[in-house]
């Protein structure tokens, strides 16, 4: 009867739920820090800035034999660079081109094949530009003043041992195109030796600077990325808080509810998780109290019931300064909980009084009831003062059923909540009242309807409550010399409305002048009635969630209805979680 337990979190919104606008499901993974500069380039995907220095990298290289090429073929170069060769210069600016754009095409492949194949480019680079320089103008064609940007570019992309070898290559291929000069020359090279080490200076040079820029960025990234990580945890904790706590927040965009937190979520009647809901469509008196904050700038103070079946609330609203749509954040304040437990408090301090005098009127009562029955024994007795001994022991009877009752209340244990079907519940509690309680010409019915939401109650005291209500009616629920009629009865009040248990008869009802009295406490229209039946079945459902109500029944009769609290789609929920 009791499939599962319902473990209480301590609020309404007790574990992590979509929120959907409950996305429930922010969750941050936390990654690791301080890679070095080449496990980080092999590790970043299609998006990530290694790649993309490899990609800008090689579609310089690309545009840079284009414009090789084009300068050997085009009939203005002779105006730009003297070549020597045309034929043999133009071959290796096409082979260059072709190379170049092959390499180009592996930006899609894997980053490890990448880098390899960006090293495979840039000594193509050194290649190029030793051939194009030896078979042009030498230094003076400005194609060392390319390379010059090529070996930057590897110093930035490649790790510093890298990026000396080739540094340093270029530099040898600049010395060996000297020696090849002087030996062509006869010992009357074209260029100096001093212009070869310039821009063997340069390429170390650049080669260190681009090194120290990188190193200065790598840096910063480490810094950002920690950052990044910090924001990463703060926003989890800070959506965790706004997820767990017992208050709900909305969030309202163009008075439409974009976002709101698990506990909105229940208080709102567990809605469809989907965005952009319309306020006044879900919930028209918090429509209500928004129109009037707007108009007056106040909130109101009284609490109210966002959804039918949910806890009252005290609606806070603050409006969000943002550039674009104004926003506003609502605060749902549940003043159940605190309610209860002012109620649990107060109630703990009069049980204790009332228990108290319960024991002081138990003392004497006991006497008198003793010395009653003791002087029943008597055999002076006329039937006069016998009736009178009878009204002594009734009444006797009927103060200890109060006391008993009264220490029954000051007892009570806290509720323990669980998950409850209720549709099989009301049958198994007709059957088992059926086999306790002889009814005779008494019928007792069970009506329940199938596939019911889960409810959350205490058995126990779901026990109690319902046993009350049903020895109320079969006592009361009865027509001048008729049986008693009576129906205990679970079903929804419409498809999205909460799950209630309902005891009706069939008897002359409860007058509408003491409809509002008859859960006071030690109300009673019955001599033999103490009073506290009702108040203690109200007392044990408030302390469940849930409300007991006297309902007029249309076709005649009574019917009390239990409302329990629309709490089973977070129930399942947590068990889902």
């Amino acid at each position: 009867m009791v499939p599962r337990r319902w473990h209480h979190g301590g609020g309404t919104g007790a574990r992590s739920a979509p929120i959907g606008a409950i996305p429930a499901s922010h969750l941050f993974r936390f990654p690791k820090e301080g890679p070095t500069m080449i496990r980080r380039l092999q590790r970043f995907d299609m998006g990530d800035l290694a790649r993309r220095e490899h990609y800008f990298f090689s579609l310089y290289r690309v545009l840079t034999a284009a414009l090789l090429v084009f300068v050997c073929f085009s009939s203005y170069s002779r105006s730009i660079i003297s070549i020597d060769s045309p034929r043999v210069l133009g071959g290796v600016a096409i082979f260059y081109l072709i190379a170049s754009t092959a390499i180009f095409s592996l930006v899609q492949t894997k980053l490890r094949r990448l880098i390899w194949a960006s090293r495979v480019g840039l000594g193509l680079d050194i290649m190029a530009a030793a051939l194009a320089i030896q078979f042009s103008q030498g230094l003076d064609s400005g194609i060392a003043t390319l390379l010059v940007m090529n070996v930057a570019c590897g110093a930035v992309v490649f790790p510093l041992p890298s990026a000396l070898v080739f540094a340093t290559a270029a530099s040898i291929s600049g010395f060996v195109l000297y020696t090849w000069d002087v030996q062509r020359t006869g010992g009357l090279p074209e260029r100096s030796v001093g212009e070869v080490a310039v821009y063997v200076l340069i390429y170390f040079a650049v080669t260190g600077l681009a090194q120290l820029l990188q190193s200065e960025v790598a840096k910063r990234q480490q810094v950002v990325e920690r950052q990044e990580t910090d924001i990463a945890g703060l926003s989890q904790l800070n959506d965790l808080i706004i997820r767990r706590m017992r208050t709900g927040v909305l969030v309202l965009s163009d008075e439409q509810i974009v976002r709101f937190n698990e506990a909105a979520w229940v208080l709102l009647g567990s809605v469809p998780a989907q965005a952009n809901m319309s306020l006044a469509e879900r919930s028209p008196d918090l429509w209500a109290r928004f129109v009037h904050w707007r108009n007056t700038g106040a909130n109101d103070e009284q609490a109210m019931s966002v959804a039918d079946g949910t806890p009252e609330v005290v609606p806070r609203f603050v409006a969000v300064p943002q550039a674009g749509r104004p926003t506003t954040i609502v605060f749902l304040e549940d003043t159940s909980m605190v309610a209860r437990q002012a109620e649990e408090l107060t109630l703990s301090s009069l049980g204790r009084l009332s228990a108290s005098i319960a024991h002081e009127i138990r003392n004497p009562l006991g006497a008198i009831s003793h010395a009653s029955q003791l002087l029943a024994e008597s055999d002076h007795l006329n039937e006069s003062d016998l009736h009178l001994l009878g009204i002594v022991r009734k009444h006797c009877l009927r103060m200890n059923a109060i006391i008993e009752n009264i220490l029954q209340l000051s007892r009570r244990k806290r509720s323990r909540p669980e998950t409850i079907d209720l549709s099989r519940w009301v049958q198994d509690f007709v059957q088992e009242y059926r086999s306790v309680q002889p009814l005779g010409q008494d019928q007792l019915h069970a009506m329940a309807e199938e596939s019911l939401p889960m409810v959350v109650f205490d058995p126990d005291q779901l026990q109690q409550v319902a046993w009350n209500l049903t020895k109320n009616a079969l006592r009361y629920g009865r027509k001048p010399g008729e049986p008693a009629q009576v129906w205990v009865k679970a079903r929804r009040i419409d498809e999205q409305g909460p799950v209630v248990m309902e005891v009706n008869d069939a008897g002359p009802g409860v007058d509408p002048k003491l409809a509002t009295e008859i859960f006071d406490p030690f109300f009673s229209t019955g001599e033999q009635s103490t009073g506290l039946g009702l108040y203690i079945a109200s007392q044990v459902c408030s302390a469940n969630q849930a409300s007991l109500d006297f309902v007029p029944a249309p076709e005649g009769g009574a019917c009390f209805r239990v409302t329990f609290q629309s709490f089973q789609s977070l129930a399942r929920l947590m068990d889902d979680a």
